[in-house]
């Protein structure tokens, strides 16, 4: 099962980590484009690696595992990155901050709601926010390399705005359900 198709697409979103984050390292336009490209491509195999899985009903424990694992190291790494070479304006490492810190949250509670057997499934509003978070991510990576009529960095900036609030309002959902089943109300 850790050699299917869908197991190898996530597995190829993480090996694209160090690679995107390498990119930050070399000077010039052509490698802002790289790390863009790098990104979508990850980005699109957490589209496909599902639905092979789906498709082909080879669903596995692993895939599960690693999937959402997978989804947050390159979200994050992204992140800090733009982050630790100042590529993002002092007012936008909050959404960043947001984004890390929902994921952080939402992590740890469906790992504890997985120990009592409850399912926290991905509601619409969430994924929403991955799509705009997915959208603004490789637009700031491209940053100041877009061509001179794209306004790359603030399209970037709203759409990381955007999607910290719609981080605060699924994580908000999120806990509110886990709270729920933390305190013994849903049985």
């Amino acid at each position: 099962m850790f050699t299917s198709l869908p197991n190898l697409l996530t597995l190829s979103r993480i090996v694209a980590i160090p690679l995107l984050v390498g990119t930050f390292y070399l000077d010039g336009p052509l490698w802002r484009w790289v790390a863009c490209a790098l990104f979508v491509a990850a980005a699109i195999t957490d589209y496909f690696d599902g639905y092979f899985a789906r498709r082909d009903n080879i669903v596995s424990s692993f895939g599960r595992f690693l999937d959402p694992i997978a989804d947050k190291l390159l979200v994050s790494a992204v992140l800090l990155m733009l982050t630790a070479f100042d590529r993002l304006d002092k007012w936008s490492v909050l959404p960043a901050l947001v984004i890390l810190l929902r994921e952080i949250l939402v992590s740890g509670l469906r790992e504890y709601l997985a120990e009592l057997k409850v399912g926290v499934p991905v509601s619409r509003l969430a994924k929403w926010k991955t799509g705009i978070q997915m959208t603004a991510l490789p637009v700031l990576l491209v940053g100041d390399a877009a061509p001179s009529w794209i306004p790359a960095l603030p399209i970037g900036v709203l759409c990381l705005w955007v999607a910290a609030v719609l981080t605060l309002i699924t994580g908000w959902d999120y806990l509110q359900s886990g709270l729920k089943h933390m305190s013994g109300a849903a049985k």
